[in-house]
């Protein structure tokens, strides 16, 4: 497993000071990011290659979140390779003890066609498959329940700031947009599980309408303005 040492920064933390979910998210991202740079297959080699790896799904499992100041280890490695999808589990430790674990799925894509791309035999082998954490692993669709009271939020337009170097909105993005869509009736912080199915790429100038559905759990479409959905994600409190 790949780790590194954090701290939980002020920043990060919502106002009953443990760490918000996005604040999760990113340092997640992060450590992968660490773990693909460190081992020579990061952002610049995939790019002077054409290649890129794009995220299509998240699913957390949350037994407490840390609190400002806590240090924390946070790990990440990967588990298992389809053709051009590659899982990889997370987890964030205090003293050796998991705090969350997650699971995540990415696709392999060619950059100049756009398709996914067989991965290159010197990448796939810069990695060491390790056996998957003992978590939940639920299906890869996030799907949205039918017949639940549900209703729409503002619309949002698709800024600068919410980019990322794809030049389309950010991963972590998504999960802000959707939980600002619910945070005046929902404490987020009581979140146990949480899952994300990212479905189509939102870009500069694009309209993203939250669509909340209220039934046993909370789940929130960020659809554009056809009805269809960028991403789908669901929360259990």
């Amino acid at each position: 497993m790949y780790e590194y040492e954090s701290r939980i920064g002020f920043s990060h933390c919502d106002a009953t000071n443990k760490l918000e979910l996005t604040g999760l998210i990113d340092m997640m991202q992060d450590c992968s990011t660490f773990h693909s740079e460190d081992l020579g297959v990061g952002f610049d080699e995939l790019e002077k290659r054409d290649f890129r790896w794009v995220i299509n799904y998240w699913e957390i499992d949350i037994d407490r979140l840390p609190r400002m100041c806590e240090r924390v280890t946070v790990g990440t490695f990967p588990h298992e390779v389809k053709g051009f999808f590659a899982y990889r589990n997370f987890c964030v430790k205090k003293d050796g003890e998991f705090l969350v674990k997650a699971n995540t799925m990415w696709t392999f894509l060619n950059m100049k066609t756009g398709l996914p791309a067989k991965i290159p035999e010197d990448i796939r082998t810069a990695y060491t498959m390790e056996e998957k954490l003992d978590m939940e692993y639920g299906p890869r669709k996030v799907d949205i329940p039918e017949a639940c009271e549900h209703y729409e939020r503002e619309p949002i337009r698709v800024l600068p700031h919410h980019l990322d170097g794809n030049k389309h909105v950010n991963n972590g993005q998504y999960v802000k947009l959707g939980l600002a869509a619910i945070e005046d009736e929902t404490d987020i912080s009581k979140c146990k599980r949480f899952r994300i199915d990212y479905r189509k790429q939102a870009k500069l100038g694009d309209t993203i309408i939250p669509v909340i559905y209220k039934g046993e759990k909370i789940t929130i479409a960020l659809n554009n303005e056809d009805g269809e959905a960028y991403s789908v994600m669901e929360i259990t409190l």
